[in-house]
Formats: C-alpha cells, sequence, structure tokens
C-alpha cells in the first residue's frame, strides 16, 4: 500500500511535471532565444526554462507552501516539512533551444533527505516516467495504460550500449572526449542523447545498458535516479561512493560494476 504522503507528493509531481510540459511544447516562441548563460557561453538558459520553474514551484508552493525546494534556474527555499522538492524544469536546454526532441521535465520530492518520488516527462516523444520508493518504475505512452519498467538482462560490456553526456566547460568535455575515445572499443556503442534524466529513463525502459556522466547536478539526476533503480538497474558514482558531480554511473546489474571500474581506470571522474 502507497504512503499516502508518498501518494500525495507523486500527484502534485505528476501534475507540475505535466503542466510544466504542456507550457514548454505549446508555449515555445519561434523566435526563442537565450536568457542567460551558467558555467560557459554554451551553457545556456531560455526564458521558457525560467517559465517553467516558476509554474512548477508556484504549483508546489500551493499545495504544500511548508515544502524546501532546490531548483536549477534559482528557485530555491528552505522548508521545515522535511519535505524537499528538486526540480530540473528542462533537461536538455540546448536540444529545446535547437527543435531537437530530446528534453524533458524532471521532478522528485525527498523525505528527509532520502528520494521517494521522481517524475520525468518528455513531452516531444509523449512519454512520462515516474516512481515512488519501493512501488517500481513505470511509464505512459503510445501504449495502452501504464507500462512496468524493466532494465534489460546484462550483456557482457563488450555488448553494452552505453550513454553519456558531455559537460559545457571547454577543459572538462574534453577530457570527457578522451575518455569516450578509450571506452568506445570496448563497448557495443555509446549514445549521446542530451538529457541526462532522459537517458536514465531509457535505461529503466530496457532502451540502454548503462549510462555515466561527470558533472551532473542533483536536479539532474534527482528523479531519473529513483526510476532506474525502481526499474532493477543500479546506480553510483566512484567505486563505492553515491552518485555526484565528480561522476555518476548507472547500468543494468552486471554492467554496472565493469563499467564503473573501467570507468575509474580511466579516471572520467578528474582531468
Amino acid at each position: 500500500m502507497t504512503d499516502p504522503l508518498h501518494k500525495d507528493l507523486l500527484d502534485i509531481a505528476q501534475e507540475a511535471a505535466r503542466r510544466a510540459g504542456a507550457l514548454l511544447r505549446d508555449g515555445r516562441p519561434a523566435d526563442l532565444a537565450v536568457a542567460a548563460t551558467k558555467s560557459s557561453p554554451i551553457d545556456v538558459v531560455t526564458e521558457m526554462d525560467i517559465a517553467a520553474e516558476k509554474l512548477i514551484t508556484g504549483l508546489i508552493a500551493e499545495r504544500r507552501p511548508d515544502d524546501g525546494i532546490l531548483g536549477e534556474e534559482g528557485g530555491t527555499t528552505e522548508g521545515t516539512s522535511g519535505v524537499r522538492w528538486v526540480i530540473d524544469p528542462l533537461d536538455g536546454t540546448v536540444n529545446y533551444l535547437y527543435g531537437l526532441p530530446t528534453w524533458s521535465v524532471s521532478v522528485a520530492a525527498e523525505q528527509d533527505g532520502e528520494t521517494v518520488v521522481g517524475v520525468v516527462t518528455a513531452p516531444m516523444r509523449g512519454e512520462t516516467f515516474h516512481a515512488v520508493l519501493g512501488g517500481g518504475a513505470w511509464a505512459t505512452g503510445a501504449w495502452d495504460g501504464e507500462r512496468r519498467l524493466a532494465c534489460r538482462p546484462a550483456p557482457p560490456l563488450d555488448q553494452a550500449l552505453v550513454s553519456t553526456g558531455f559537460n559545457y566547460v571547454a577543459e572538462v568535455r574534453t577530457h570527457q572526449a578522451e575518455v569516450a575515445q578509450r571506452l568506445i572499443p570496448l563497448l557495443r556503442d555509446i549514445r549521446r542523447g542530451g538529457s541526462a534524466a532522459v537517458d536514465l529513463c531509457d535505461l529503466a525502459a530496457g532502451r540502454l545498458d548503462g549510462y555515466y556522466e561527470r558533472g551532473l547536478h542533483a536536479w539532474d539526476l534527482a528523479a531519473g535516479d529513483l526510476i532506474a533503480r525502481e526499474a532493477g538497474a543500479l546506480t553510483g558514482g566512484r567505486p563505492g561512493e553515491r552518485p555526484s558531480g565528480d561522476l555518476t554511473v548507472a547500468g543494468t546489474p552486471g554492467v554496472f560494476e565493469p563499467l564503473q571500474r573501467l570507468l575509474e581506470g580511466l579516471g572520467a571522474w578528474h582531468d
């Protein structure tokens, strides 16, 4: 039986993600432009990132005014309830800016520091993924009803399809490219989608065998990490550590540990 609090948090997360996704999909101006930059001139924020975060934080403040919020675009408040929302209003901003379909809205809820609810919606793919801690991972899409997600049976590492992403700081992405160059001959292939949240959900849905990236923030992975784990995937950072900005690794059982060890040996976590 789902905890009533978790059900309430899931309902709010689903509504917030759905409404923000519709705003981004239907409200994208033809002359969309960069509103600001973050870590580098190519790490961009658009007016729509900001509008989507305002929509989500406004809904949460209305429904649960005592909760804390951590939002990518600055919508951050302290709370007193023990619940904190971790929000990426537009994961894959560069894709969105260029009109590419792989972008998402990610909404997660933590209770006493543990992620208990995660929702990721990918409007241009017509898919929404969600999970509640201990309740499995689920998705809706072109098929009828909700589908329970399960990651793929683990192949040998040299037959694994692995996704990654690249940082927007030139020195970091140069190192990441060197790691990828050395990794590619050891795998089936590498993909680069442009949205960490979507990559983690695709792992949960059996569309990838593994995923890794350096430089992620809490809002990039909070919801997707829970969805992947509830679908049977393993996630972590460097060996023995949790996912972090140094390194995030996720994979099916049987792929996760050898991929993690390989990335450690390649120095994927540092310049």
